[in-house]
Order: C-alpha cells, then sequence, then structure tokens
C-alpha cells in the first residue's frame, strides 16, 4: 500500500483561527513601543490597593 497517495497534508495544529487585534506590529501595538517600567509599577500598586 503507498501511504504517500492517501491524501493532502494535514494542516498545522496549534495555530490560532484568528489574528489577535492588539498583536504586535499592529497599529494599535506597534514593534519597539514598550510602556516604562515605572508606569507597569504604578498600575500593579493601583490594582494592588484597589483589591484591599
Amino acid at each position: 500500500m503507498d501511504y504517500s497517495k492517501m491524501g493532502g497534508a494535514r494542516p498545522p495544529k496549534n495555530t490560532p483561527k484568528h489574528a489577535e487585534h492588539n498583536a504586535y506590529g499592529s497599529n494599535k501595538t506597534p514593534y519597539g513601543k514598550k510602556d516604562p517600567k515605572a508606569a507597569l509599577l504604578e498600575r500593579m500598586k493601583a490594582a494592588a490597593k484597589k483589591d484591599k
């Protein structure tokens, strides 16, 4: 039996079904645009204070 003639190739697995709307490289989040670490720490502190 020639298994190479059994059908088409299988599609790749574990690939997303759609592109994310805020993926890196898009208009909303272009490459090279990162929030400063200080801003991240402020957001984390505010969220921690809000939970208390």
